[in-house]
């Protein structure tokens, strides 16, 4: 009896390292430009794309390269956290504004691939993008954070699936997301 648990807590200690590193829980929550109260653990696949002002047409490029089963598909999500370093009320209000036209002309430039598929929904509305003065989003990402650019995909969960640091490859992006 006292060797079959002694090898069950030896198996134990062998296994639970492994786990608790592909367990990797990562529960952001955010309130975005348009208001709307975000999680990455709260049921969707979500592309997260982590960046800051000068990187923004590589977080363009991620969003053309988000493959077309994941369009106006409740189960995906693709939310854009922008990081600004920190301003005064005025000038974060400003850049948010700055952020949500930019959005709008992003949504309007995807409508044309939803109407090519034939997805009957604004597009604008499946868009999210987050920004962050004060770095407290990006800290919920621990050692995740601290890059210029990362794309990361995270599970229904909230489980890290998958990061890159540059823009990864449509096909690579694809096989993620499946």
């Amino acid at each position: 009896m006292r060797v079959r648990a002694f090898q069950i807590f030896f198996l134990a200690i062998l296994i639970w390292p492994g786990l608790a590193a592909g367990d990797k829980i990562h529960a952001l929550r955010a309130v975005d430009v348009d208001g709307n109260r975000l999680s990455t653990a709260d049921g969707h696949i979500t592309v997260l794309v982590l960046t800051n002002k000068a990187n923004s047409p590589k977080a363009d490029l991620v969003g053309e390269r988000v493959p077309n089963f994941c369009l106006g598909n409740p189960a995906y999500r693709l939310i854009t956290l922008v990081e600004f370093d920190a301003h005064s009320a005025g000038v974060r209000s400003f850049l948010t504004t700055m952020v949500r036209r930019r959005l709008d002309a992003e949504g309007r430039k995807l409508q044309g691939r939803y109407d090519a598929n034939k997805i009957a929904r604004v597009a604008r509305s499946d868009v999210y993008a987050v920004v962050d003065f004060n770095g407290r989003v990006m800290a919920q990402l621990g050692n995740l954070a601290p890059a210029p650019f990362r794309v990361l995909i995270i599970g229904k969960n909230g489980e890290l699936l998958r990061q890159w640091n540059d823009v990864p490859g449509a096909e690579e992006l694809a096989a993620a997301l499946k």
